[in-house]
């Protein structure tokens, strides 16, 4: 078997990890310290739900844990555990047979892009509430593209749809978010 060379970012934590395939429970205690709040965090961007994605998150460290024996180092830790939370959130969405919805046409194509996204202010909380507003299916595709980082082929294959779907929706989500600024920035919020 080749052995793969890994770089110090994929390396980190690496005695924690092999601490927990032999189990150690102490280890997997540190594990779920270190990557608990940031999982949590793609959970609830999916979920939009705070109790749901606490089970989620539980869920998907039980399944780690349970298939952790097959982590081959081939990526980083963080990287193979992200991949079970954002899987264990989409699994959970198919399962409750809900219909995704997506963002729809709302975006007018005659105003220029630039000149919308200077009227508004962006900071974190902000986008985090426009997000929490979005359809279901938009916002999966927003925080998938923008937050963790897949590119629209991997979001294809995550959820079922096109590529060509994935790339419409991020961009109507875009805009979405744009105009829901736009509204908050007019009421004063």
């Amino acid at each position: 078997m080749k052995e793969i060379k890994l770089g110090p970012k994929e390396q980190i934590h690496k005695s924690i990890v092999e601490a927990c395939k032999k189990g150690k429970d102490k280890a997997r205690y540190e594990l779920y310290q270190l990557y608990s709040k940031a999982m949590f965090n793609v959970c609830y961007r999916i979920m939009n739900n705070r109790e749901e994605a606490e089970d989620m998150l539980q869920e998907a460290f039980t399944q780690a844990f349970m298939k952790i024996e097959s982590f081959r180092w081939e990526s980083s830790f963080g990287t193979w555990l992200k991949r079970i939370v954002v899987n264990t959130c989409l699994n959970a969405i198919n399962k409750k047979k809900v219909e995704l919805t997506y963002c729809e046409e709302i975006y007018h194509y005659d105003k220029p892009e630039e000149e919308e996204e200077t009227e508004v202010q962006f900071t974190v909380a902000n986008i985090t509430r426009a997000m929490e507003l979005l359809p279901e299916g938009g916002r999966m595709v927003f925080s998938l593209y923008l937050l963790e980082g897949y590119d629209h082929t991997e979001i294809a294959q995550i959820m079922r749809i096109t590529e060509s779907t994935s790339k419409s929706q991020f961009m109507r989500a875009k805009r979405r978010i744009i105009e829901i600024l736009k509204e908050q920035k007019s009421r004063g919020l």
